[in-house]
């Protein structure tokens, strides 16, 4: 189950988010094996272990920009096109590129609180777009989301509240965080719960300025323009 649209038009063009995704794509080309990236690759990662001894410290910031493979990249700019265009709307394109890079600096200094002394490289951009998903939730808590559920069989769209969505999903990094060994690599969710409530706390300046609670009271939570509208979805009931 994941979101593949929101019903939240913006209502410029979001160059900052397409100009993230770019680049994320070409670092994932550039650091594949079969262009001999490797080096590049794990140059660039972000080691807790070597950041704890005041080495490799520009992973911090180049992590973000690298993935471990084509599905953790697909998904992360999934997200970031899904939630990115509106966040930057209301920032503007220097405020969401510094809230961006901000929040996933928060994201990795949560990781490596959690895990100092990991030598696992940490690679992606989720710190950060989980900093955008945050931001989101405060601004648009009841902004409406297109699921996709893939069952047995078949597959079926439907919408819920971004709060909903948001909230499950942290609610799992969290889960996740707390029940996941801290020494076995895999998922950063303390990268991801780090992130959100960064993204969480920079855009309340923001939402301050919007009026606040005023401004939720004016809006019901949702966008304050109208919600884009979606023919019904037709997706064919698909054997297995």
């Amino acid at each position: 189950m994941f979101p593949i649209r929101d019903h939240n038009p913006s209502q410029q063009t979001p160059w900052v988010t397409y100009a993230l995704i770019a680049i994320n794509v070409a670092m994932f080309l550039l650091t594949l094996p079969v262009a001999g990236g490797e080096m590049l690759w794990a140059r660039l990662a972000l080691y807790p272990l070597a950041v704890m001894h005041g080495e490799l410290i520009w992973g911090l910031l180049t992590h973000m920009f690298l993935h471990g493979g084509i599905m953790h990249l697909l998904g992360n700019m999934l997200f970031l096109w899904i939630f990115g265009d509106n966040l930057e709307e209301q920032l503007g394109r220097l405020g969401f590129l510094a809230f961006y890079l901000i929040a996933g600096l928060v994201a990795a200094g949560a990781q490596i609180a959690a895990e100092p002394f990991s030598a696992i490289p940490m690679v992606g951009a989720s710190g950060a777009i989980a900093g955008v998903m945050g931001g989101y939730l405060l601004l648009f808590p009841r902004a409406r989301v297109d699921i996709v559920a893939i069952f047995i069989v078949f597959f079926k769209v439907f919408t819920l509240p971004a709060w909903v969505v948001l909230g499950v999903w942290l609610a799992i990094q969290i889960f996740g965080g707390w029940t996941t060994p801290g020494d076995g690599g895999g998922v950063a969710y303390w990268a991801h719960a780090g992130g959100f409530g960064a993204g969480v706390v920079l855009a309340l300046p923001r939402f301050l300025r919007l009026g606040g609670r005023a401004f939720w009271a004016r809006t019901q939570g949702h966008p304050p323009h109208p919600e884009a509208v979606y023919a019904p979805s037709r997706i064919p009931r698909v054997g297995r």
